[in-house]
């Protein structure tokens, strides 16, 4: 692990369960079309993913772009990143590195885009990553952030806000307007196979009754998990 990481709560101590949410994610693709959206007419021949954890979205960001970095702060994720990595044949195309947010091992001005998902860029606090971002932007690029919308009320957001997670909504919102960013809100969906994978994976995203509480209350295999995309151009 890098020195002075922040822990994850959920995917540094249980990755297998993490991947089954990756699966289970966002299976209309809305986060897919919509990066496309916002990135169309900007040339993107590099970017990186900060807070790659294992790797998952990687594999999309090289169909986007020639040159593609992971950056994740703790060892035995990046190592899991480099698999997939190879498992895709993705070759040098793609490469993982150790890093923090704050201190990306890049240099300046060397990349079109920089993507995170539910990692890092929350809000009030996110500063010193803000300005890396910046750092390692071409003039012209952008910074896509994709995280939960905690102004919701309904499925994961309002079991997440039952647990009293991060800034509030109000507050998240002037901070990112505040600094420029552009926000659209889109209807995500994580639909499971089967509802025990469900009840994995709100075991590690919330404590052990909100998750008992959500599972109770979630009807089949599908939870609303109401999510907002924000970008910002260099």
């Amino acid at each position: 692990m890098v020195a002075a990481a922040r822990p994850s709560p959920n995917i540094w101590r249980r990755p297998g369960v993490y991947e089954t949410l990756n699966r289970a994610a966002d299976p209309d693709g809305l986060v897919a079309a919509t990066l496309d959206q916002v990135v169309a007419g900007t040339t993107v021949s590099s970017a990186v993913d900060v807070g790659c954890g294992t790797g998952y979205h990687l594999p999309m960001l090289a169909r986007r772009a020639g040159d593609v970095i992971g950056v994740e702060p703790h060892a035995a994720l990046a190592d899991a990143a480099r698999r997939r990595v190879h498992r895709a044949r993705l070759g040098s195309r793609v490469r993982v590195q150790q890093g923090l947010a704050e201190h990306l091992p890049l240099a300046d001005a060397c990349v079109d885009l920089v993507f995170s998902h539910w990692a890092y860029f929350w809000g009030p606090g996110c500063e010193p990553g803000l300005a890396e971002a910046d750092r390692v932007l071409r003039p012209g690029g952008l910074q896509v952030a994709v995280d939960l919308d905690t102004s919701a009320d309904v499925g994961y957001a309002r079991w997440f806000s039952a647990g009293g997670n991060r800034s509030a909504p109000p507050a998240t919102e002037a901070f990112f307007a505040e600094h420029g960013w552009t926000t659209r809100r889109l209807p995500v969906l994580w639909r499971f196979s089967r509802r025990s994978d469900l009840a994995d994976v709100l075991g590690i995203e919330f404590s052990p009754d909100v998750a008992a509480t959500a599972l109770a209350r979630t009807v089949g295999t599908t939870i609303a998990v109401p999510s907002v995309l924000r970008w910002r151009r260099r």
